[in-house]
This record gives C-alpha cells, structure tokens and sequence, in this order.
C-alpha cells in the first residue's frame, strides 16, 4: 500500500537516503530542505516552519501517513538550537492533526549520540519550556564564548529533542490520536556532515574517542534510514517515547549495562 511521507532535510545525509529508500518501495515522498527539494524552507524560523508545513500539506492533497524529521546542523551556534529543536518539535506538532487523520499515522525524527555528551541544562530547560527567544539567547551566550563553548548548542539540542519525544509521544496529540513518535539516535554517520572531519587521521582518532563504535564502525546513511523507515511503517504499532541508538554499540560502552540505577 502507497503512504505519503513527508521528509526534512531530504536534500542530503540521513535524510536524502530515507528519501530515496521510500520512493524505491513506491511511497509518495514530499522532501522539505533549505535548496533542492519538493518543498524549499527555513526551518530555523517560525515563518519558515510554518511555510513549510502548509505546503507540504498542499502538495500532499491533505493526507500524510508519516513525517520523519532528518534536517539538522552541529554548528557551535543558536542556528542549531532553531533547526535541531525547534524546527523538529514545531513541525511535527504542526503537522500532528493532518497525521491524525491517516488510518496508520506515524512520527519520528533524527536525534543523536550527542545527546548523551554534556550539555546546558539551562538551555535544555528553555527549548523544553517552548521559549525560543530565551533558548536563543542562552545559545548565543555559549557561542560568543568561543566554538568548544559554543558546541553545547549541539548536544543541548538533541537531548531536548530526545526528551521531548518521550514526553509528547503519550499526550493526546500524539498517542491519543494513535501516532507513535519516536526518535532515533546515530553514531557517527559517513556523511557531508563528518567528511571533513573524518579525512585525517587525527579527526578519526579524536570522533572514535568520543563515539566508539566496535559493531562494524561508522555507517552509512542507510542504517538510520531503514530504522527511521520500520519505525514509520504500519507495522510499528506499539513502539513509541523511544530514542533508538543506532550507533554501533557506542552508548552501552560509554555508559555501560547499567542504566536504570
């Protein structure tokens, strides 16, 4: 059976391979990116998200099946806090009553390994909060404190996003309207993102020290892609509020098998 997907950051990356995979199976794919999609938005401002969900809407006749949420950045900036988080949260709450109406309605969106790295709790707070203003501020305070600062953007974002879809995957938008909502998590991805940072061997040596992946090493694009695709399907009809970590075993050697004290 045909579904209708929307798809953000289809232009590159994770996003580009879920994009291609569902049109290979014969899905309806509408991909939303800042160039080279069926939808071109900003999905750093609320004008922006706003546009893009209207169209998308109108180009998919008004019936969505799934929206899978892949348009991110890892800039030591606020920028990232705007696409990361609020361009995720806005969108897929935005689209939640176009979902609902599908008889197999799905959500879910890419977070990261990173959102177990350290982070501003102060700055989770208030993207949590729905303060984008305040969140923007804080973010700009790291950044001007130089890049290694203003990395925490980075890992702040996802894990508000993480912790998001675990609140609102059991509100009545979401799981009241029969939507399961999950994210998943990658390692580190082949992809135009860490090209550069992994071309040296230092870069290699300094990402592996961080995100250490002893099941077959950094992936392709397609790993997240087909997760992203099962969790989205008709047959997921019972998994939800979950951050998946498809990162080659990076999160069980970082944090261990404990997990739950």
């Amino acid at each position: 059976m045909t579904r209708t997907y929307i798809v953000t950051g289809s232009a590159s990356g994770i996003g580009a391979a879920t994009a291609n995979l569902l049109k290979e199976a014969g899905n309806n794919v509408i991909g939303v990116d800042l160039r080279n999609a069926d939808v071109e938005a900003d999905l750093s401002t609320p004008e922006g998200r706003s546009a893009a969900v209207d169209r998308a809407v109108e180009l998919a006749g008004g019936n969505v099946d799934a929206v899978i949420a892949c348009a991110g950045i890892s800039a030591p900036a606020p920028i990232t806090v705007a696409v990361n988080f609020f361009g995720v949260a806005d969108f897929l709450t935005a689209l939640a009553p176009t979902l609902a109406k599908s008889s197999a309605p799905r959500a879910a969106a890419v977070s990261s390994m990173a959102s177990l790295q350290p982070n501003s709790p102060e700055l989770v707070e208030a993207m949590l909060a729905g303060n984008e203003e305040e969140a923007l501020r804080i973010g700009k305070e790291l950044a001007d404190q130089g890049p290694q600062t203003g990395y925490l953007n980075y890992p702040s974002s996802k894990r508000a996003l993480s912790r998001w879809v675990r609140r609102e995957s059991i509100s009545p938008a979401f799981a009241g309207a029969g939507i399961p909502l999950n994210a998943v998590a990658p390692g580190t991805v082949l992809s135009a993102m860490t090209r550069e940072l992994l071309a040296t061997p230092e870069g290699r040596a300094m990402v592996d020290e961080n995100v250490p992946m002893p099941l077959n090493g950094h992936s392709e694009p397609e790993v997240i892609a087909r997760l992203l695709i099962w969790l989205t399907s008709e047959e997921n009809t019972h998994t939800t509020g979950q951050t998946i970590y498809t990162d080659g075993g990076a999160d069980a050697t970082l944090r261990g098998d404990d997990i739950w004290s």
